[in-house]
């Protein structure tokens, strides 16, 4: 059994719901929320859909069915008020985080948790010391929709296939965010080596479409309220990776362990997973502009860890 509880079932919980039910992932899902109805409905809504996606358990779910769960993936967390800054944010949806994490264990779970809640790195190295657990079972969504989106911007941009399109952004999941040009490639080509034989477009356009990429949930908010649909599916390709036993090299959330020359941090890293969470970490090698960005990066994330962590511990 594929066991899969959901904690939040908001645009971006039930999203990944509905992407877990489309793509086949988990024989069985549990949804917690604090609104039942809502729960109560999406199942309903949910369970209708199965005659076209062969069987499946879903079903409203309370915190002692994380006993058996392969994989705890929390959404749950608060939005950002007007006014409210980071900083403010960081410790409201840590107090939740702290709630939902002792619930999940207070009922015996030993599983693989993902986190998507925000601010996504800080709250997986929340998670890993609330916990105990060691760093391969506590996993954040990281970079992963930022690297999709960017994929796919470049590949609109070139008129490619974005599964062709292999550039990834590492770093926060947020401001401090920077692709890796130095080793992106399209079909097998660098970055420098394509744009030689097109001359019509300019490293200058990339990096315009690397600043639109961080500044794109901004966008979405401005024009629909939230954003949901892209980090559900990544949240799904993370899924199936870790369940299927994929060995699949994605961009995650990872505690750093000497990597990038840091410890104790939890941040934006190709790595490497399989059932048993993260494999390993692929530490890439970065040119001297990537490697301050990264530096920075992972300064910015240590000082928001340490006001949570002088909260809490």
């Amino acid at each position: 059994m594929n066991k899969i509880i959901v904690i939040g079932n908001g645009d971006v919980g039930s999203s990944y719901s509905f992407a877990l039910m489309a793509q086949g992932l988990g024989s069985d899902v549990g949804i917690i929320d604090l609104d039942a109805n809502k729960v109560a409905g999406d199942v309903q809504d949910l369970t209708h859909g199965l005659a076209y996606v062969g069987p499946k358990n879903i079903y409203s779910a309370d915190y002692s069915d994380c006993f058996k769960a392969d994989l705890v993936v929390i959404t749950a967390g608060a939005a950002q008020k007007d006014n409210e800054t980071r900083l403010d944010l960081v410790k409201r949806n840590a107090k939740i985080m702290k709630s939902i994490v002792e619930s999940v264990m207070a009922n015996g779970f030993n599983g693989i948790f993902l986190i998507a809640s925000n601010p996504v790195d800080v709250l997986t190295h929340y998670v890993m010391k609330l916990t105990g657990f060691p760093p391969n079972k506590v996993i954040g969504s990281g970079t992963s929709l930022d690297s999709a989106r960017l994929r796919s911007a470049v590949g609109e941009k070139f008129q490619i296939d974005p599964r062709d399109v292999n550039i990834y952004i590492l770093g926060e999941h947020g401001d401090t965010q920077f692709p890796v040009w130095s080793h992106g490639n399209i079909g097998g080509l660098k970055i420098t080596e394509w744009l030689a034989q097109h001359p019509e477009f300019s490293q200058e356009e990339l990096v315009e479409l690397s600043e639109k990429v961080k500044n794109a949930a901004y966008e979405i908010i401005n024009y629909k309220g939230s954003t949901h649909y892209g980090i559900a599916i990544a949240l799904a390709r993370i899924t199936q990776a870790i369940l299927q036993d994929e060995n699949a090299v994605l961009p995650v959330s990872v505690h750093l362990d000497g990597q990038y020359g840091s410890r104790d941090v939890c941040i934006g890293s190709n790595a490497v997973l399989n059932r048993e969470g993260v494999r390993e970490i692929i530490e890439t090698p970065l040119d001297e502009e990537e490697n301050k960005q990264m530096q920075h990066s992972i300064q910015t994330l240590k000082n928001m860890q340490q006001l949570v962590m002088e909260d809490e511990f």
